[in-house]
């Protein structure tokens, strides 16, 4: 009761019930714990409950997937903390994008199962020898497509870089505007799109390279809060389902 706010938060939603919807879940990352639980996830619904968050200057880093909801409130309510953005989110963005850009340019070949396996994958990840030469006979007949697919795969590479100062990271900077102009400029609406959205949030995107934590460990949280949850067969009572999530996982 009356914690103080940990140095670095991380920030989901999850949810809750049919009837009072969704739930925000504030966690504790750097102790792996779920600091609170609250109903709703709009700016009206959480305004109240931030207000009264003890030494909420205490935090200096909040990581977030690319919600503007989430990172309003941040810049309101949170004056000394930086938004990070949460790796695992750019990555599933980019890879949605590429697959509606892939569905523009052959909607049959998207239609495949053992292709689009392939098509998520990282290229340096293991591959079954048989499926990369499937992969690569495939986009060797759709010189479009593998010009996209390369993109792509540069800019994982990209996005998933670690760097430990600001001169290791000026160059990668660079790159990632050089990319983000590309998308902008794209023909295809939603490569475009998603150049739109990491232009946006370019700060937050730049600032998780030097940052290693990561809101996995808020999704690993919402399985234990899914635990309790199961065993109780569904909890109407939020504020008992609150006091229950952080004495399990508090």
């Amino acid at each position: 009761k009356n914690a103080s706010c940990p140095k670095i938060l991380g920030i989901d939603e999850k949810h809750f019930t049919k009837k009072k919807g969704y739930m925000t879940t504030l966690v504790n990352l750097k102790k792996h714990t779920i600091f609170d639980v609250t109903l709703g996830r709009s700016e009206e619904s959480l305004k109240d409950y931030i207000l009264k968050i003890p030494d909420r200057s205490n935090c200096k880093v909040i990581v977030m997937d690319l919600c503007q909801t989430f990172r309003n409130l941040v810049h309101k309510y949170f004056k000394n903390a930086l938004v990070v953005a949460d790796r695992f989110h750019v990555v599933r963005l980019i890879n949605h994008h590429f697959l509606k850009t892939w569905s523009l340019l052959d909607p049959e070949g998207r239609k495949s199962k053992g292709l689009i396996s392939m098509m998520r994958r990282h290229e340096w990840s293991p591959f079954n020898p048989k499926s990369k030469e499937r992969l690569m006979k495939y986009l060797d007949s759709n010189p479009v497509l593998k010009a996209v697919y390369d993109f792509k795969q540069d800019l994982m590479r990209l996005i998933l870089s670690r760097v430990h100062s600001k001169s290791e990271a000026k160059p990668f900077v660079e790159k990632f505007l050089d990319s983000v102009n590309s998308l902008r400029e794209s023909p295809f609406l939603p490569m475009a799109t998603l150049g739109n959205t990491l232009f946006e949030w370019q700060k937050e995107i730049v600032r998780m390279w030097r940052f290693s934590k990561t809101n996995s460990i808020t999704e690993g949280l919402h399985r234990r809060v899914d635990e309790i949850l199961n065993r109780a067969y569904g909890m109407r009572n939020f504020e008992n389902f609150r006091i229950r999530v952080k004495a399990y996982a508090g």
